[in-house]
């Protein structure tokens, strides 16, 4: 994703807004505060990404700042894990480590300023007791019985804490700010606890803690950090991050809360992570399984997979769910550009091709070869070349066929077997009568019981509605094997032959009158915009006309194309009932082309044949020349549409054609990217 294209979000209008009005003096400074306590996960990679990446972006600095405040969760195989995981994904916090352990004499000490001023004070009520007196969301709390002890005996007591003459749990220092908040995290929170452990860098020589919520703010305030990003769930503490450093007077950064990444069909829960790798359900955080960074990476994740994700999935307010496959979705997109890519054949059957058509014609020689294209999205990759003799797998001599794939049947060019049998063996029954009989057979038994549907129907048969209902059904086609073509398909057809005679001098199709009157005629029920039917495998050279056709009815309808998040004919004859253009049907796919004119001098391209079958075919591209010789004629500047970024064929087919992807917009109701408008510059 370009400069050019890339979402803006709130946190970027906020840091630009500060930087405007100069809150900060134009510095940007982060921070990421992973807990020491497990591995790092897929939902910690979007927290990673933006931290680190908002700094980037900005010309600051991002820290790494281990909240190391829970001496009995925590481990150094933890920090290592995490350091490691932050550097493959591809991020550095140079000279900027840091630990809120670190800050752990500074705390204390401004914990006494607060039990000097009043603002805090020693509490004896047990952990049930403070969860039993804070009171619930539509109760207020009640007070401590020992909330209004003298500060003499407050700052004695903290310091016996400290010393460590009280056991765990007996004791805590809370501030005194309002146990009738309608914000319980205002009720009086604790600031310091009691607990005996070791810790993994200071070993023994504290055993009181402080909470995150007293070290997160005063740890961003030491490290001068401009803008605390954290997850949703701190949106409710930021009163307290605010109300700890307005007591303390100290550096006050600004918090700003984003939405966490919830993958689905995905766990990232740590405490669930853990309890998995506990009770040995997997081998380790590292376990391909586990939605971990290191269990990624062993699953053959990259680091540019994922840090397109998270740049792709963009940065909200609101919570949402992320399909799994759209991870997935960009893994696939990096690895076509740098996987190798190796083909084989494991049970080879060598055949010989003799009867092979060049694209210009035959081959020239024995032994000349065709070139093929490279592999889709694949820029320089070696080119196939196709030889006369070739190894196919023989795979494809079993009985049993599986649905859309592609076997030697008996309508395939003629080919013989070399190999251990001799010249001329024929494991596949392909020159045999008999399975040209049985082929012959088959389309006679199609041909009859399309006959007795056409009795059936009677005249309905003839009318379009009727065809296009019965393929909707699944029916056989009618117009094939010997029955009577519909006027409009005989007609075009004529004109083909017509132009293949006489180029040039050929008459065009027009909207009106001869040949393209039986066109222009044949009318989907219920909507007026004129329609064409071609079936040819050469109507790409009817393009031309389509234009005009589409430019003839347009009518700009009431909301684009791009908006239509279902791609089905219903869809495309609902959008053209509101406005102008032309609906094309080829080979019993329908689709639609919608032209109109912007009053800014652009034209506005809509529903292409972007079909596989029509891709392939060109049909498309053909399309496009087209349009864009006759908006050149008519002298604009541009041309534009609007691609779903779930069809990637789709954007890059565009991309061919001189199109680039300039902005990306959503539809009603989805709070991520859906769209995107492609340009394209006709001077």
């Amino acid at each position: 994703m370009t400069e050019a294209t890339k979402p803006s979000n709130f946190i970027r209008e906020i840091i630009l807004e500060h930087n405007r009005t100069g809150r900060f003096g134009g510095k940007v400074v982060t921070r990421f505060p992973p807990e020491p306590n497990g591995y790092l996960h897929i939902g910690h990679a979007k927290a990673i990404s933006i931290d680190f990446g908002i700094a980037t972006e900005f010309g600051g600095r991002c820290h790494l700042r281990f909240d190391d405040t829970n001496p009995t969760k925590e481990s150094q195989e933890y920090v290592d894990a995490i350091m490691g995981d932050i550097r493959w994904l591809g991020f550095d916090w140079g000279e900027h480590l840091h630990h809120a352990s670190d800050y752990f004499e500074q705390l204390y000490q401004w914990a006494e300023q607060l039990v000097r001023s009043g603002k805090a004070y020693v509490d004896d009520l047990s952990g049930e007791e403070i969860r039993e007196y804070r009171g619930t969301l539509t109760e207020p709390g009640r007070p401590s019985p020992y909330r209004d002890r003298a500060v003499e005996e407050n700052l004695d007591l903290f310091r016996r804490m400290r010393a460590g003459e009280f056991d765990d749990g007996t004791r805590t220092l809370r501030a005194k700010i309002d146990m009738a908040s309608p914000n319980i995290n205002l009720r009086d929170p604790v600031m310091y606890r009691i607990r005996k452990a070791t810790h993994q860098r200071t070993g023994d020589a504290w055993c009181i803690y402080p909470m995150y919520d007293w070290a997160h703010g005063e740890s961003d305030s030491i490290e001068g950090v401009t803008h605390s990003m954290c997850s949703l769930e701190y949106e409710d503490h930021r009163p307290l991050y605010d109300w700890y450093l307005d007591a303390l007077g100290i550096f006050h950064p600004q918090q700003i809360e984003f939405a966490r990444l919830n993958l689905s069909h995905t766990v990232l829960s740590k405490r669930s992570l853990l309890e998995l790798v506990e009770q040995g359900h997997v081998t380790g955080w590292d376990d391909p399984r586990m939605p971990t960074l290191a269990g990624l990476r062993r699953r053959g994740y990259t680091a540019e997979a994922i840090r397109d994700f998270c740049e792709r999935i963009g940065v909200t307010k609101a919570a949402n769910l992320v399909e799994l496959a759209y991870l997935e979705h960009c893994l696939r997109e990096d690895l076509n550009r740098r996987a190798p890519r190796r083909l084989a054949v494991l049970r080879p059957l060598r055949l010989v091709v003799e009867r092979a058509v060049h694209r210009a014609g035959r081959f020239p020689r024995p032994g000349a070869a065709e070139v093929l294209p490279p592999l889709p999205r694949r820029r320089g990759a070696p080119a196939l070349r196709l030889h006369r003799q070739v190894h196919r797998g023989d795979e494809g001599r079993r009985r049993r066929r599986h649905r859309g794939a592609l076997h030697l049947r008996s309508r395939q060019p003629r080919w013989r077997q070399q190999g251990a049998q001799g010249e001329g063996h024929d494991p596949l029954g392909v020159g045999r009568p008999r399975a040209r009989r049985r082929g012959a057979a088959l389309r006679h038994a199609l041909h009859r019981a399309q006959a007795r549907r056409r009795r059936a129907l009677g005249e309905r048969a003839e009318s379009a509605f009727a065809r296009d209902a019965a393929r909707r059904q699944g029916r056989a086609r009618a117009g094939r094997g010997g029955a009577r073509l519909p006027r409009a398909v005989r007609a075009h057809r004529l004109l083909l032959r017509r132009r293949a005679r006489f180029g040039a001098r050929a008459p065009g199709l027009q909207p009106r009158g001869g040949a393209a009157r039986h066109v222009g005629e044949d009318r989907e029920q219920g909507v007026g915009s004129p329609r064409v039917r071609l079936a040819a495998a050469g109507d790409a050279v009817a393009m031309a006309d389509l234009v005009r056709l589409a430019f003839a009815a347009q009518s700009r309808p009431t909301a684009p194309p791009s908006s239509a998040l279902r791609e089905t004919p219903a869809t495309i004859r609902d959008e053209l009932a509101r406005g102008g253009g032309a609906v094309v049907e080829i080979d019993g796919a329908l689709v639609g082309a919608v032209l109109w004119l912007e009053e800014d001098g652009s034209l506005y391209v809509g529903r292409l044949a972007v079909h596989p079958a029509h891709r392939r075919r060109g049909i498309a591209r053909a399309l496009m020349d087209e349009a864009e010789r006759e908006a050149r004629r008519r002298g604009l500047t541009r041309m534009h549409l609007g691609v779903r970024l779930a069809l990637d064929d789709n954007r890059r087919l565009f991309k061919a054609c001189g199109f680039e992807e300039t902005t990306l917009h959503r539809h009603e109701g989805f709070t991520e990217p859906t769209w995107v408008r492609m340009e394209r510059r006709l001077e």
